[in-house]
C-alpha cells in the first residue's frame, strides 16, 4: 500500500494529500486570472515560481516589495546645525527685477494660478512659467524665489502642478517670461 508521505505529492512549494494541486493553489490565489492559452503544468510552474519570489513583490503591508538593493533609509535632521541647503539665505534681488515680479505675480493672482498663503490657510501653490529657451523650444519652469513673500509662512511649499496645468489647458495667449 503505501506510507502517508508515499501518498502526499510534492510540488517543490507544498505538501499535497486528498486536493488536487492546482485546486489547492487556486483557492489560496482566488483573484489570480490566467490565460486560456497555458496549460495546467504551465499554470503549476508559474504559481511555482511566484510563491518562490513571493517577498519581492509589492503587498500592501510592503509597499515597495522586498528586493534586496531597494531598501530606503530616510533620516530627518531636526537639530542644530541644519544641513547647508537649509540655511541658505535666499538671494538678493535687484529693486528692477522686485518690481517687474511684483507685475507678473499680480498677473498670476489676477488669473488664479498662484494664491497667497497665510498661517493658517491650507492652499494650493502654483508657480508655472513658460519659457523660452535660446534653441527655439519651450519649457514650462517654477520660478519659487520670485514669491518669496507670499510663501514666507510655508518655507518650503511644494507646487501642485496638476492644478496649474488645467488652469493652463486652454489659454488664450502666452507671454514670454524672461527671468
Amino acid at each position: 500500500m503505501g506510507t502517508k508521505k508515499e501518498k502526499k505529492s510534492s510540488l517543490g512549494i507544498y505538501q499535497f494529500s486528498h486536493q488536487d494541486p492546482l485546486e489547492q493553489l487556486m483557492n489560496e490565489l482566488k483573484e489570480v486570472k490566467f490565460s486560456s492559452k497555458l496549460t495546467s503544468k504551465q499554470k503549476l510552474g508559474l504559481l511555482k515560481f511566484l510563491r518562490m519570489n513571493k517577498p519581492d513583490f509589492v503587498i500592501g503591508e510592503e509597499p515597495l516589495g522586498k528586493i534586496l538593493g531597494h531598501d530606503i533609509k530616510s533620516y530627518l535632521v531636526v537639530q542644530r546645525p541644519y544641513y547647508p541647503i537649509l540655511r541658505r539665505p535666499p538671494y538678493p534681488e535687484s529693486l528692477e527685477t522686485s518690481k517687474e515680479t511684483e507685475k507678473h505675480i499680480n498677473k498670476l493672482l489676477d488669473m488664479d494660478l498662484i494664491r497667497k498663503i497665510g498661517h493658517i490657510k491650507i492652499v494650493e501653490l502654483i508657480t508655472i512659467f513658460l519659457i523660452n529657451c535660446h534653441d527655439g523650444n519651450s519649457r514650462l519652469c517654477g520660478y519659487f524665489r520670485a514669491l518669496k513673500k507670499y510663501t514666507k509662512s510655508d518655507r518650503y511649499p511644494i507646487p501642485r502642478i496638476p492644478f496649474g496645468l488645467d488652469k493652463l489647458e486652454k489659454p488664450n495667449k502666452l507671454q514670454r517670461w524672461i527671468v
